[in-house]
């Protein structure tokens, strides 16, 4: 489309200024032709007055002699036989033909005739006997195109001008028009190999801005069509999980058997296809995350969301819960369903490896270059904390796919954050997460060791107790 445009430009201009410039040089030729012959004219007009006043061929050659055209050998005058049979007076060089000057002469006007070199121009007299003499001057070729050639330069240099300027033009009107369509192709083409944060900027032509918008406006749906099955899946594992907890309990008080043993051969069989569907959602789920101004979520919101739907599992088990530091708004650089995502796989390992009535803790400190969320318990622990954040390394621990961990790993690198796995208050383990809000820096910081300062919030935090 850019080549398209600079080439349309370039044809249109180069039309225009062969229509303009052409006539107009030719006009520029006229006018120099004009002003020469005038200014010959003028000259040779003013021998009139000698030859009305004298036809001596001395006092004529007087007269030329003082003329700036007569030294230079530029100047003759024809003058009739006073009587028949008379010799006619020939001052100076005659180039004009004898056909030119009867024909002067007849007409009564002047006339130019061309001649080897240039023109002569051939200006009629009346003398006081009433004959016509003619002065001829003649008039060098070079004389009658003399700036043709410069004003025909100007014109050609204003040519290539307009054209270079239309170009440049149209090529800038080009790539203006063609990097929106680039950009809303190269965000089509990610969009389609599952980087479902892809966007366009909405921006450029109308219509290019109008397809940007609705590009973008179907991107936002996709991710949440997405995020809804993810909800969807999250919801579909809770409901099986806390009916798989009732049979898992219930098979302990069936005692020994060939009927105890095979229901509790099932349980377990049921248990781990429930774990291998989660872990295909999780290996085949694409990259979400929003990117772009205004991209993220509020930390808060989302902890309280997750707790609320976890609450029901931490009821049936008798576990103790404490929730801190979500009172306010708590902004992130992270999609929503990145860090829905997230704490379910953090609060799933809590449920999964640690005993029942096992308490646990999550605690959101909100810093000026970073968020930490604390996940805390009071388990036995992880002995291998740098084994755990392998990508599916799920150990020897039952009921484990061994995703969880590195789906937080990856959310917090996102953001140039990191996961940190040691030894909680509660005695057991704690999964510190630190969600980076300015690029790499709040990374490096944790590195070094530093921790924001917390806010003060007026107490020790909100509470909630889920009693068994």
């Amino acid at each position: 489309m850019r080549w398209a445009l600079v080439k349309v430009s370039l044809a249109v201009t180069v039309m225009v200024v062969v229509a303009f410039a052409v006539p107009l040089g030719l006009v520029v030729k006229e006018m120099a032709r004009d002003r020469a012959f005038s200014n010959a004219e003028r000259r040779a007009a003013g021998l009139a007055p000698v030859l009305a006043i004298t036809t001596d061929r001395d006092e004529l050659d007087k007269a030329v002699a003082t003329t700036e055209d007569g030294p230079a050998g530029r100047l003759a005058i024809h003058v009739p036989a006073a009587e028949p049979g008379g010799a006619p007076v020939e001052i100076g060089t005659r180039r004009a033909g004898a056909e030119e000057l009867d024909a002067t002469r007849r007409l009564g006007r002047a006339s130019i005739a061309e001649v080897p070199g240039g023109y002569a121009l051939l200006q009629p007299t009346a003398l006081s006997s009433g004959q016509v003499a003619v002065v001829e001057l003649f008039v060098p070729e070079g004389e009658v195109t003399n700036g043709v050639a410069t004003a025909w330069l100007v014109l050609a240099g204003v040519g290539v001008a307009l054209i270079v300027g239309s170009v440049a033009v149209a090529d800038r009107l080009g790539v203006r028009m063609v990097q929106p369509a680039q950009r809303l192709a190269g965000a089509a083409h990610d969009l389609g190999e599952g980087r479902l944060g892809a966007r366009v900027p909405e921006e450029g032509p109308p219509e290019l801005k109008s397809a940007a918008v609705a590009f973008n406006s179907m991107a936002d749906q996709v991710v949440q069509l997405l995020a809804n099955e993810r909800e969807l899946a999250a919801d579909l594992s809770h409901r099986l999980r806390t009916p798989l907890t009732v049979l898992r309990l219930n098979t302990a008080s069936l005692g020994s058997g060939p009927a105890a043993e095979q229901t509790r051969a099932a349980v377990e069989q049921l248990e781990r296809e429930v774990d291998i569907i989660i872990r295909t959602a999780r290996e085949a789920k694409p990259q979400t995350q929003a990117t772009g101004p205004g991209a993220g979520c509020d930390a808060a919101e989302v902890v309280r969301e997750r707790m609320d739907f976890w609450s029901a599992l931490a009821e049936d088990e008798g576990r103790r819960v404490r929730v801190a530091g979500v009172e306010r708004p708590v902004r992130i650089p992270v999609a929503r369903p990145e860090l829905v995502a997230a704490l379910d796989a953090l609060l799933g390992n809590v449920f999964r490896h640690t005993p029942e009535a096992t308490a646990f803790s999550i605690d959101v400190h909100n810093g000026e270059d970073a968020v930490i969320v604390l996940v805390s318990d009071a388990g036995p622990g992880i002995a291998d904390p740098a084994a755990a954040l392998a990508r599916g390394n799920s150990g020897a621990r039952a009921g484990s796919t061994g995703l969880g961990l590195d789906i937080v790993r990856r959310m917090a690198e996102a953001t140039g954050g990191d996961v940190r796995i040691g030894h909680s208050v509660l005695g057991g383990t704690e999964v510190r997460v630190w969600i980076g809000l300015d690029g790499r820096r709040g990374a490096e910081a944790g590195r070094r060791g530093h921790r924001p300062a917390r806010r003060r919030r007026g107490g020790t935090g909100t509470r909630r107790a889920v009693d068994g």
